[in-house]
């Protein structure tokens, strides 16, 4: 992706949830340059990250809102 010029950038966590060896982040920030939620779960073995998952989702502006509610 970098290569292409594509960008990805963190700006805030809103949630750190874990449970057992699993951890989930919400975040948001910017891919390609557009507001975007990031969602990623980890898998934590013997104190290092095993495995890791991830689904990101187009945040959508709020005039395209279905309800107030926002994504977070």
């Amino acid at each position: 992706m970098a290569k292409a010029g594509v960008t990805m950038k963190y700006d805030r966590i809103h949630h750190v949830l874990g449970e057992g060896n699993f951890v989930l982040t919400v975040s948001e920030g910017t891919f390609a340059g557009e507001p975007t939620a990031f969602y990623d779960l980890f898998r934590v073995d013997r104190g290092k990250l095993a495995e890791h998952w991830d689904t990101i989702e187009a945040i959508p502006i709020r005039a395209r809102w279905k309800n107030a509610n926002g994504k977070f």
